[in-house]
């Protein structure tokens, strides 16, 4: 009998090594094949050079998610696009903005998203600001003038340097100053904003019903050269969104009298309705094929640069990990998916579509890997609110590289997200669901829906960083003899109740965008 015993032993001991070179040799490969023969640049320039930005319902995106079929295809992969649901069709044309009285300047700026177009010709107006007004009833008697006008309704800037420029040359004083002036200027607007009886999404409607015929706004990201563009609220007169340095120009030539007109031409087209698509690539699992291991990335943008790195590194990272498995593991234990949503801009849509649509899926996932903020080296990960995360995160984690897991920060077991990207669909699922969060970069003031969103802000060692890990932890994920727990842990205090948070509840997809 305990020879027996020591036999088992000695079995278990030797396949437990075997399987320790194995994982060795695959991981080695792993690393050496994104490090030495990386697809990235080329799928970087192919899809934000190549395709551009991808705004939900754009003939654009539609694009993008036929180059991934195709990309897949060519590296051997199984990919679809599944439909979940239509958007407003719409295509960005041609947008010039000049100044063109009391003298002539091209004015940086662009329009904003689904918005109508206007003739070739455009439209040509004075410029006015919004007053300061006591109360509702003044500022709905100054609505009537704006008739025949373009109207500039953002808050004029004191300053286009970032608060980090000033911190490094200005004296603490000036510093000080500076923000001191800024925060009352900022709590005056807001005031007078408030004065109005109208909101900065309410007002643009307010405009037009009273004869604006466009609107102008600057909606500054607090760095140099950038800002934030979303989508348009008005129905058929141009609203653009104009660089600090042009918008403080005219707002200042306005306080002073000089009446300044401007010229928007915005030649953007109204297309119907399009589809809405999540692609959906599959390497089949051979020995648990019902249990999937996800790669998650947002296919959509914003589109006031070409979304790259919000979120084009997070796709090619994953595409770039789909690749190398099939190259070096084509038949891994567990069945990957590749998930490239759509609509996650617009909330979470592709992702909460997918969840609602696939709960066979859901119920069996080992894990999920999301990447989305940035260009930047994995830094942080959180065991997301599931109890025994370290147990199994923490396994896959050690096969990983030290000069990959030296930068990274866990917590466990974590909180679970209620937002914020697409593994938060699957957590509130109950599906163990990880975001791979980045070094920041100036993620959010350069590139977060920016018009400097491009590819010369891809940090292309950082992403290839970011493929190793992925596809390493995806290896681990599906060779894992065990399937990961999926208990949850029992929530922080809520301050508000004085009782344990609860855990966040799946959200319905908005199925039907900018259509009603």
């Amino acid at each position: 009998m305990i020879k027996k015993i020591n036999l088992l032993s000695a079995f278990f001991i030797i396949t437990s090594v075997l399987h320790a070179q194995t994982d060795k040799e695959v991981i080695d490969k792993i690393v050496n094949e994104a490090s030495q023969n990386s697809q990235l640049k080329e799928l970087a320039y192919e899809l934000m050079d190549g395709i551009g930005p991808r705004l939900v319902g754009t003939p654009q995106m539609q694009e993008a998610h036929d180059w991934a079929i195709k990309k897949f295809d060519s590296w051997g992969i199984s990919a679809e696009n599944e439909k979940w649901g239509e958007w407003k069709a719409w295509e960005r044309g041609i947008t010039h903005i000049d100044m063109v009285y009391p003298r002539v300047k091209s004015i940086e700026g662009m329009q904003l998203a689904w918005n109508p177009g206007t003739s070739s010709k455009g439209v040509t107006a004075e410029l006015v600001v919004l007053p300061s007004v006591k109360d509702s009833l003044a500022f709905d008697k100054w609505l009537k003038s704006v008739k025949g006008k373009i109207v500039m309704v953002s808050m004029n800037q004191i300053t286009g340097r970032p608060d980090d420029n000033w911190e490094e040359y200005a004296t603490p004083e000036s510093f000080e100053k500076m923000k001191a002036e800024r925060d009352a200027l900022e709590e005056a607007w807001q005031t007078n904003m408030r004065n109005t009886g109208y909101t900065s999404r309410t007002l643009p409607e307010a405009l037009e019903k009273a004869g604006a015929v466009g609107i102008v706004q600057s909606y500054w990201s607090k760095g140099f050269g950038v800002n934030k563009i979303f989508s348009a609220r008005t129905k058929k007169i141009p609203m653009v969104d104009v660089a600090l340095e042009d918008y403080g120009m005219l707002y200042r030539m306005v306080e002073h009298g000089a009446k300044p007109q401007l010229k928007i031409v915005a030649e953007a087209k109204d297309l119907g309705v399009a589809p809405t698509f999540n692609t959906i690539a599959t390497i089949k699992g051979t020995e648990k094929p019902d249990e999937y291991v996800i790669l998650s990335a947002h296919f959509d943008s914003w589109d006031g640069g070409t979304g790259a790195t919000d979120n084009g590194t997070g796709t090619i990272t994953m595409m770039e990990t789909a690749r190398i498995l099939k190259k070096l593991y084509p038949n891994p234990k567990r069945t990957i998916i590749i998930g490239l949503w759509g609509s996650e801009e617009q909330g979470l849509n592709g992702s909460r579509s997918f969840v609602e649509d696939h709960p066979e899926i859901v119920k069996n996932v080992q894990a999920v890997f999301n990447q989305d903020n940035g260009t930047g080296r994995v830094v942080n990960l959180s065991g997301q609110g599931f109890l025994h995360s370290y147990e199994y995160l923490g396994k896959w984690l050690k096969a990983v590289p030290n000069d990959v897991t030296k930068h990274i920060d866990t917590h466990f077991p974590g909180t679970p997200s209620r937002g914020g990207s697409d593994y938060a669909s699957f957590v509130a699922a109950g599906a163990p669901a990880f975001s791979l969060s980045s070094l920041s970069w100036s993620y959010w003031n350069y590139t977060w829906h920016t018009n400097r969103d491009t590819y010369d802000k891809i940090v292309f060692d950082d992403v290839q960083n970011n493929v190793i890990l992925t596809a390493i932890l995806t290896y681990m994920a599906s060779e894992d003899p065990e399937k990961t727990s999926t208990e949850k842990s029992v929530l922080p205090i809520d301050d508000k109740t004085g009782t344990p948070r609860e855990w966040p509840s799946q959200k319905e997809p908005t199925r039907r965008g900018g259509l009603d």
